[in-house]
């Protein structure tokens, strides 16, 4: 019995840091996969090239709006306007726009803790994809 309690002790002092740990997923920089060939203001159309605005989706984790750039009927980059500021947001966000580039549309996977920004990223892509048709 004299063992056990300096043993519980220095257990939780020892696992007690691993519990506050947080991951550093860097400084909340906006994840861009592929530059936009050329620039061109939201909305507009040019040399083969039209970039559209999603909405932006409020979610409780924060708000979310994605901007497309489309050469053709191409989605040649997606880049993130407003996103949470959020550990499972920031590791999301790359296999979003990485899927989103493969699969060339809204019907990506959500990731795994990050489903509420998974949704909302969709929800806004498929509109700026939709505003790409009119």
């Amino acid at each position: 019995m004299k063992r056990v309690l300096p043993v519980l002790a220095l257990t939780v002092i020892g696992v007690l840091p691993l519990w506050r740990y947080t991951p550093s997923y860097g400084n909340g920089a906006t994840v861009v996969v592929a530059p936009p060939p050329a620039p061109a203001p939201a909305g507009t159309s040019g040399a083969g090239h039209a970039v559209r605005t999603g909405p932006t989706i409020d979610t409780e984790k924060g708000p979310v709006q994605v901007e497309v750039t489309f050469e053709g009927d191409t989605i040649r980059a997606v880049r993130m306007l407003r996103q949470p500021n959020h550990p499972q947001t920031h590791a999301a966000v790359p296999t979003l726009i990485e899927d989103t580039l493969r699969v060339q549309g809204a019907d990506v996977d959500t990731v795994s803790g990050a489903t509420v920004t998974s949704d909302a990223y969709k929800e806004s892509l498929q509109a700026a994809i939709d505003a790409k048709g009119e």
